[in-house]
Parts: C-alpha cells; sequence; structure tokens
C-alpha cells in the first residue's frame, strides 16, 4: 500500500512567543504555589477572571488544563478515576479527567514545563455557570478536597433576547464575591485596579477577535485548529500585557499573509466551520485530513468564545455581566441559530462539521434539529461527526474519516 501524501499546513511563527509567555504564566504558579508568596484563585474559563487579577490573585483556570490532558492524550487513563469516585462516564470529560489526574498525582504540566509537579494549589475556587452546571459541582469536590471557599455566579441560560434585567442580576452577584475575595486576599477591593484590568481583557479580545477574522479571506490565513492553540493567552491570560502584546504580534502575521495571499491551507478549495467543541486528542489528525483535502476548517463557535465585545472599564461589573450573559453557550437555540448564519455568510463557508461530544451537550448544537433547519434556511450542507473532547474511547478515527471524505465528495459535486 502506497503512504498517503500529507500536505503540510502552514506553521505559525509567532507560536514561539506563545510557548514563552505560557511558560512563564506556568512556572509563576508553581513558584507561587511553592512559596505562597502570592494567593491562588481557580477559576472557570469564561468566569470572572478580571475581579481575581485585580485583587492580586494568580490564577488557574482547569479547563485549560483539562484541555492539556485531551490534547496529550492522557485524559483516557484518569476518567476511570473519577468513574470509580461516583462521577459518571457521561458527564464532562474535563470534569473526570482533570479529578482523575488529579488523584493519580499526574500532570501533563511536568512534560511540558520541567520541574513543575503538579498543578498549583488553590487558596479560593471561583466559578461561573454560564457553560455548563458541571462546573459547580467540579469545583465543589476540590473545595471539600482542599477545605477552602468555593464561590461562583448562577448566570442565566436558555436565554433569548438578553435583557438589563439579565445583566442586573449577574452583575449583583459578581459585586457579591467581592468581600468573600478580600478575607482571602487580605486586601481591599480597588475599583481602578478592576478598571485597568477589564481594559486590558478588553484590548486582547478585540484583538484576538480581528486575529479570528483575518479568516474571512480568501484564501484563510489560518485554520480553527490554529486558532485552538493560539486562544491559550485569551483564555489563561486575559487581563495582562503579555496577552496584548502577543495577539498584536500574531495580527500583524496574518496581516501579512493576507496581503500576501498566503493561505493556510494550499491550494485551499472549500471553506468549513466548526460547531461545538475540538477532538483534543486528535487536533493534528484533524488538521492533517482537512489539509489532505484542500479543505480549511477556518472558523468556529469554540474560539469565538473568548471575544467579549461588551468590556467597559467605565462600567465594569455591569459590562462583565454582559459579556458574560451574552455568550453563544447559554442562549436559546433562535439566538444561536442567527449566528451561526451570520457566521457562515462573513466567513464564505461551504459546509458545516458539528461535533456531537458525548460527555458536552452544552456545547453539542446538533441534537435538537439545528443543523437540519440551517441547511434549509442557508442551502449549506452539513455533517455531524459523533466523539467527545477528551475520552478518546468515544471517538472512531476510521468513521471519522471516512464521513469526512464522502462529505468532501458531496461538496465537490456541489460546486
Amino acid at each position: 500500500m502506497t503512504e498517503e501524501k500529507k500536505t503540510p499546513r502552514k506553521k505559525i511563527k509567532a507560536a514561539g512567543e506563545m510557548q514563552r509567555i505560557m511558560s512563564e504564566y506556568f512556572y509563576e504558579l508553581n513558584d507561587a504555589a511553592k512559596t505562597r508568596n502570592k494567593k491562588i484563585a481557580w477559576c472557570t474559563s469564561v468566569g470572572p477572571a478580571e475581579i481575581l487579577r485585580s485583587m492580586g490573585f494568580l490564577v488557574h483556570f482547569p479547563e485549560n488544563h483539562g484541555a492539556m490532558l485531551g490534547a496529550t492524550r492522557m485524559a483516557t487513563d484518569f476518567i476511570p478515576a473519577a468513574n470509580a469516585l461516583g462521577y459518571s462516564p457521561d458527564i464532562c470529560s474535563y470534569l473526570t479527567a482533570d479529578i482523575g489526574s488529579y488523584v493519580k498525582g499526574i500532570t501533563p504540566l511536568s512534560k511540558a514545563y520541567p520541574g513543575i509537579e503538579s498543578v498549583p494549589k488553590p487558596d479560593v475556587l471561583v466559578y461561573n455557570t454560564n457553560q455548563c452546571r458541571d462546573v459547580q459541582d467540579w469545583f465543589a469536590w476540590y473545595g471539600r478536597e482542599f477545605n477552602i471557599p468555593c464561590i461562583g455566579i448562577h448566570t442565566h441560560r436558555g436565554v433569548g433576547d438578553v435583557t438589563e434585567k439579565h445583566f442586573e442580576s449577574v452583575a449583583k452577584q459578581m459585586e457579591a464575591l467581592i468581600e468573600p475575595l478580600e478575607k482571602v486576599s487580605g486586601r481591599n477591593f480597588d475599583r481602578d485596579e478592576l478598571k485597568r484590568i477589564v481594559t486590558l481583557s478588553r484590548e486582547c479580545s478585540d484583538l484576538w477577535k480581528k486575529v479570528l477574522d483575518t479568516a474571512s479571506n480568501v484564501p484563510s490565513p489560518i485554520t480553527f485548529f490554529d486558532g485552538t492553540i493560539h486562544m491559550g493567552p485569551a483564555v489563561v491570560l486575559r487581563g495582562t500585557q503579555q496577552a496584548v502584546n502577543y495577539y498584536k504580534q500574531l495580527l500583524a502575521e496574518l496581516e501579512e499573509r493576507v496581503r500576501n495571499k498566503e493561505a493556510a491551507v494550499e491550494d485551499e478549495r472549500f471553506r468549513i466551520y466548526w460547531e461545538g467543541m475540538p477532538v483534543w486528542g486528535r487536533l493534528s489528525a484533524h488538521s492533517q485530513l482537512f489539509t489532505n483535502l484542500k479543505t480549511n476548517v477556518l472558523a468556529s463557535t469554540y474560539c469565538n468564545s473568548w471575544i467579549f465585545s461588551a468590556f467597559d472599564p467605565d462600567d465594569p461589573f455591569r459590562s462583565m455581566a454582559r459579556a458574560y450573559t451574552e455568550l453563544f453557550i447559554v442562549r436559546a437555540d433562535e439566538a444561536k441559530e442567527k449566528y451561526i448564519k451570520d457566521m457562515l455568510e462573513f466567513f464564505k463557508v461551504d459546509g458545516i462539521i458539528y461535533h456531537d461530544a458525548k460527555t458536552c451537550p452544552n456545547n453539542s448544537n446538533c441534537r435538537y434539529g439545528m443543523p437540519q433547519r440551517l441547511e434549509k434556511e442557508t442551502g449549506i450542507p452539513s455533517l455531524t461527526i459523533n466523539g467527545d473532547l477528551n475520552d478518546l474511547r468515544l471517538v472512531s478515527d476510521e468513521q471519522t474519516k471516512t464521513n469526512v471524505e464522502a462529505f468532501i465528495e458531496q461538496l465537490e459535486e456541489k460546486k
């Protein structure tokens, strides 16, 4: 059998700088955990990190650790350890992989960053249920394990029109975090410092949007698979100057590609929108699969989840409440479908891939007829692939490959 020829995806030069600042971030957390010279907060990835940073906390994001467990293909080995504690194999595999990793005393951080032996022990846990209820239960487990405060924000779900009442409710919950956080941090809340952090988060967000929006060019200078990696600073370093500086550098590189008409996928023929979670343990394989088919998966709902255009330093609590409540994931289907239709038009998309992630129903939008409704309205065909974000026992590589190749043939016939 002849070996399948691989078409390389164009590499991003700025990746080296991203690795450097991410390394600094993890080592700073590790040093603080050892010396206890700074307080450490754990926060959900779309949670009030700005408040925590303004109060002097270093911030660790367990969901980022969960994604690392998935990308390194370690997650599947750890999930059973959490199942043995009573956590169902049907719930979030970020949760079960992360808790299993902790129980086993093993972390991918050790391999990536020599000298780091474990995730940093927290002083406080802060969640926002705007993604799912799982984060609350996830953090509650660590609250019991470490015997530390676990506090959070409960966001409305299934929201159609986002109203002032929604913002007011979430803003009040954010303000209520201040007193318990002051007790843990040992310092008083400084509104000016929060405004400074929110300014940086807004700048980071605006730059990240510009980065992702470069994919609207033909050919696209970036892929969805690039986005899942380069979103790292937008998740764990928003509210810092490092993230702002990094996205300025990345944007400049991509804009140069646009000027030179340099494609991320050579001879780009088809443009695909990815709806749902990545399959973290198959990022490279999926990227290669589509690249070999001259197809660029170039935009997604997922990577856009860290665009917070509502942030306003002059009204930090209400603007954060707005930003964290307007998220795609908390919206009703009608609002979600309008959002996706706008994205399909903006990115000049030929087809949609829906990832039905077994353990992530909140990020799987293909179970109640949405693909069929959108195809009827837009004429853009779609494919649903079954899998999971972390649990590779739920992923069939052969089935995915066969279905994707057939889908691209369908697009070829249509074209």
